[in-house]
């Protein structure tokens, strides 16, 4: 499972976080409560999952590039939430991080679009970001520290 969620004011629980962004502004994400993690880990378990929008989706039959999407969530840009911070042109989000992956993992995006009749604020710009040839470049390394 991979999940972008706040920070639990819960020490020493294990929840498989990668990677750790602000919310709002750089500088609040000095305080746990503007801060958000992106977890990666197995047999997880997302408490609201019957609120979703859309039944899940399969995507691929090809554990390769299930397996490149996994391996790639540690290499997301921690980038500031609700922003535009990289000048995609949207703000980056939860929808910014899975458009992120299904790019990085190799996965034709033309094809997969967000649910029917739903909005998907922050889209493009993980697809923007996630296709620029310095992808996790100086900026990118910037805006993680």
């Amino acid at each position: 499972m991979i999940e972008q969620a706040p920070i639990p004011n819960s020490r020493g629980v294990q929840r498989g976080v990668v990677v750790e962004g602000p919310v709002g502004a750089r500088w609040l994400g000095h305080t746990r409560i503007f801060r958000y993690e992106v977890r990666r880990w197995r047999d997880g378990a997302i408490p609201d999952v019957a609120e979703a929008v859309e039944s899940p989706h399969r995507l691929t039959e090809d554990p390769l590039v299930a397996q490149r999407l996994w391996d790639s969530v540690p290499d997301l840009p921690a980038l500031i939430w609700g922003r535009d911070e990289l000048g995609a042109g949207e703000m980056w989000n939860s929808n910014s991080i899975v458009s992120w992956l299904l790019v990085r993992s190799g996965l034709t995006i033309e094809a997969i679009q967000p649910p029917a009749g739903g909005r998907a604020p922050g889209w493009n710009a993980g697809i923007a970001i996630a296709q620029r040839p310095a992808a996790g470049g100086p900026a990118e390394r910037a805006a993680r520290n």
